[in-house]
């Protein structure tokens, strides 16, 4: 991420709401590898819930494993990760290894779980951060688009026309994350 990108970050009550501003932005020309889709995958306790990587397939199951494993494909990084406080999350692209830098750092503190360190980590502020997370414990999907002002001011447009209930640019003048 250089100097002058920041990001826009969107707030969607459904999957498939998700997923249809991911193939707007991928219409639009976006860098698949600076988007980030956090979100849970419900599941009942008959089936099972995962995922594999095996070489360059990804296979996922759960109520929306065929979302996920489309995600996986267009995203840069794909993980599973139970969160205390937010409760089991699936997540692609660049936010993955923010998550595990947040882990590694030991910086999920302040009443932020990991997914708000790594947040925090790339200059989200915490009352926005808090947010998200609360949004993720309500069985939401958080969008993350990296990028320009110019960029992030077209995403935004693009996250609203897509039934984002809750969109927000956030600024940043210094490098948090490598990418």
């Amino acid at each position: 991420m250089s100097l002058k990108e920041s990001s826009a970050v969107g707030v969607f009550n459904s999957h498939l709401d998700a997923e249809n501003a991911v193939r707007e932005l991928q219409k639009s020309g976006f860098d698949m590898q600076k988007l980030s889709v956090v979100g849970k995958d419900y599941h009942s306790e008959e089936n099972v819930v995962g995922y594999y990587n095996t070489g360059d397939r990804v296979a996922t199951w759960g109520k929306f494993g065929l979302f996920w494993g489309w995600i996986w494909g267009l995203l840069f990084g794909s993980a599973f990760f139970l969160i205390p406080g937010i409760g089991p999350i699936m997540v692609g692209g660049p936010m993955v290894s923010w998550i595990i830098g947040a882990l590694e750092m030991s910086i999920a503190t302040g009443g932020l779980t990991a997914v708000g360190g790594a947040l925090a980590s790339i200059g989200i502020p915490k009352d926005s951060v808090i947010q998200y997370e609360t949004a993720l414990k309500a069985d939401k999907f958080v969008l993350i688009v990296h990028g320009t002002q110019q960029e992030l001011e077209k995403a935004k447009n693009i996250l609203v026309g897509n039934k984002a209930e809750h969109t927000d640019i956030h600024n940043m003048s210094v490098a948090h994350y490598p990418m």
